[in-house]
């Protein structure tokens, strides 16, 4: 119960994010580039606190050459996003060409598939780590464990408003523009209660498992997150909003892992 009640804290951010339409007309675009930052900023901390370093540190004590399983791993995530990211047709924001395999879908739609796309690689993370904690021998607490899902929902709650705004302005239903929005962020406890199972029958390879879910979170920070965050005039707002993600979730991990 305690493990399904942290996989679902980061879905909780993303579905209040997404209920910001009911009460916000619009999002100035400073602001948006600022919470973009932040959340690359959460992101990036995430990846090297949560994942690489317990990633090496497992590695090392299981007797392996500490560095392998992490970078096989970081790079096998960044592959699996590029191919998700080639295939599943989405369009971003500021996009007015979508990307991925051709395919006739509402423009709404392929909004909400760019953010899911997203969030994949965020479960994946809460997922690895709450597995290992439960393995016991993995480096990780489960207050480490509590932190990242309360780190990654922080970040979600600006892209479940990110999403839900824009998709109103398109004409979408402030009840449909929620549901949507909340909707994005259910991979992530489905990709979360996966990557455990996964992990849990194959404990020699979570060091290989951290190090993926990494991968697949800074491709989504290179690839999209920052380059939108820093799109148009006053890019340095986006810079600010990076900072203070990282510096938050490195305290968070620092102070409750």
């Amino acid at each position: 119960m305690q493990v399904l009640a942290g996989l679902l804290i980061p879905f909780a951010g993303t579905t209040l994010g997404s209920a910001m339409v009911f009460f916000m007309r619009g999002m100035h675009k400073e602001i948006e580039r600022l919470l973009l930052g932040f959340a690359s900023g959460v992101m990036i901390a995430a990846s090297v606190w949560s994942l690489l370093i317990p990633a090496i540190d497992m590695a090392g004590e299981q007797g392996q050459v500490a560095w392998v399983p992490a970078a096989g791993g970081f790079l096998g995530g960044m592959a699996f996003l590029l191919v998700l990211d080639s295939l599943i047709p989405h369009l971003h924001l500021e996009s007015a060409e979508p990307e991925g395999v051709e395919a006739a879908l509402k423009k709404t739609t392929m909004l909400v598939l760019a953010v899911t796309l997203h969030n994949i690689p965020e479960g994946m993370s809460v997922g690895v780590t709450f597995a290992g904690a439960l393995i016991g021998d993995a480096g990780i607490t489960m207050a480490g464990a509590f932190a990242l899902a309360v780190g990654i929902a922080i970040q979600n709650f600006p892209e479940g408003a990110i999403i839900s705004m824009p998709l109103r302005s398109e004409g979408v239903s402030r009840g449909r523009a929620f549901l949507y929005g909340a909707l994005s962020g259910i991979v992530e406890p489905i990709g979360a209660l996966v990557t455990i199972v996964l992990a849990e029958q194959i404990v020699s390879a979570l060091p290989v498992f951290l190090a993926f879910a990494a991968g697949a979170m800074i491709y989504v920070v290179v690839e999209e997150l920052i380059p939108e965050a820093q799109a148009g005039a006053h890019s340095n707002i986006g810079t600010v909003g990076v900072a203070i993600g990282f510096v938050i979730m490195m305290i968070l991990d620092v102070a409750l892992g």
